[in-house]
C-alpha cells in the first residue's frame, strides 16, 4: 500500500505536523496539492491533485512554487535544515496529461498573451528551483508511476532524481499539432544529450519507462507500487552525503550553463509561438483537450471496474 493509503489510518506525529505547519504558515493556502513529511527521513512529500483533471493547472503549479519558495526562506541557508529531500508524486491512473490547454486556449479566445507569459513565467519557476534544489537546500526527487505526457514531464525530469514505476508510459504529443512543451528543450537535453532529446520531441511517439531509462531521461525503474518506497531507501542512504550532493549537482548545473536563460529564452518562444497560432490549430488544441477528458473517463471506470471486481 502507498503511503498515501496508509496516511488516511495513521496519526501524524508532532515532528511530523511542525515543518507542514511552518510552510503552510509561510505560503498560505496551496489548492491542488497535499504535503505529507517524514521525519526519519528529512523527507517533505508533494502530491500533485490538479483539478478537474491531472494537468499541471496553475493554481497548482504556484502552489508548488509557493512551497519550493517557503522552503528556502525557512530553511535554506539553516545548518539544521528538517527538510532535505523535496519529493513529488501523483495519484490516479495518470501521473500528467501535460499543460493545461484549457488554460491557453482561454487565454487564446481572450488575447491574453499575459496570462501566457504568467503561465509559462511560473512553470519555469518551479522547472529551475526542481534543477538547482531550491539553491541546494534539497534533492528533489520524483516518481511517476503512470502515463506522463509532453509538459508534465519537464517539471518531474528537472528534479535531480526522476524514476519511473515499470508501468510508466511517456510521450511528448505536442509536435503532431504544432504545439511544443514550454521547457523540454532545456531540461530533456540535460539528461538525453541535443541529438536523442530531439529525436524524442519530434518523433511524438510513446516510449515505456524502460526505453527512457535506456536513453538517459530515467534514472532508475522500479516494479509498480515501489516508487515511493524507492524514495525513501534513497533519502536514508543519501542523508550522511547530503551536502556533497547538493555540491556535485551545483557544480553539473553550472557546467551544463545557466538554466534560469535557458528557460526564460524557451518560455519566451513558446509564448510567441502559442500567440501565432491560427483558428485550424487552435481547433486542434481544443480537440485535444477534449481528448484528455475522454481519456480521463476511460481510465476512472475501468480503475472503478477494477476496484468492484
Amino acid at each position: 500500500m502507498s503511503l498515501i493509503g496508509r496516511n488516511a489510518n495513521v496519526q501524524r506525529s508532532s515532528d511530523d505536523l511542525r515543518p507542514i505547519e511552518a510552510i503552510k504558515r509561510q505560503a498560505g493556502t496551496l489548492p491542488q496539492i497535499s504535503l505529507d513529511y517524514e521525519s526519519a527521513q528529512k523527507l517533505l512529500w508533494i502530491t500533485l491533485r490538479p483539478e478537474p483533471k491531472p494537468v499541471f493547472t496553475l493554481p497548482c503549479v504556484e502552489s508548488v512554487l509557493k512551497v519550493q519558495t517557503a522552503i528556502g526562506e525557512l530553511w535554506g541557508t539553516a545548518v539544521d535544515r528538517p527538510v532535505l529531500f523535496l519529493a513529488y508524486r501523483a495519484v490516479g491512473p495518470i501521473f500528467s496529461l501535460g499543460g493545461d490547454l484549457d488554460f491557453y486556449l482561454d487565454c487564446l479566445s481572450k488575447g491574453d498573451r499575459d496570462g501566457l507569459a504568467r503561465y509559462a513565467a511560473t512553470a519555469a519557476e518551479v522547472i529551475k528551483l526542481n534543477r538547482n534544489g531550491i539553491n541546494g537546500a534539497v534533492l528533489s526527487l520524483t516518481t511517476v508511476h503512470a502515463r506522463a505526457m509532453g509538459g508534465g514531464i519537464d517539471p518531474a525530469r528537472a528534479c535531480n532524481v526522476m524514476i519511473a514505476e515499470e508501468a510508466a508510459t511517456f510521450c511528448y504529443p505536442e509536435i503532431n499539432y504544432n504545439h511544443f512543451p514550454i521547457s523540454a528543450v532545456p531540461i530533456l537535453s540535460r539528461h538525453a544529450g541535443f541529438i536523442e532529446a530531439e529525436k524524442i520531441l519530434l518523433t511524438g511517439r510513446d516510449f515505456t519507462a524502460q526505453e527512457f531509462h535506456d536513453r538517459g531521461v530515467v534514472d532508475a525503474v522500479v516494479p509498480k507500487g515501489t516508487g515511493e518506497d524507492w524514495i525513501r531507501r534513497y533519502a536514508e542512504a543519501s542523508m550522511t552525503t547530503h551536502s556533497a550532493r547538493t555540491a556535485l549537482i551545483a557544480a553539473f548545473n553550472r557546467q551544463a550553463g545557466d538554466i534560469g536563460a535557458d528557460l526564460a529564452r524557451s518560455s519566451a518562444s513558446w509564448v510567441a509561438h502559442m500567440a501565432t497560432l491560427k483558428p485550424l490549430e487552435i481547433s486542434k488544441l481544443q480537440r485535444i483537450a477534449a481528448a484528455q477528458e475522454r481519456m480521463l473517463g476511460r481510465l476512472l471506470r475501468r480503475d472503478a471496474a477494477g476496484a468492484l471486481s
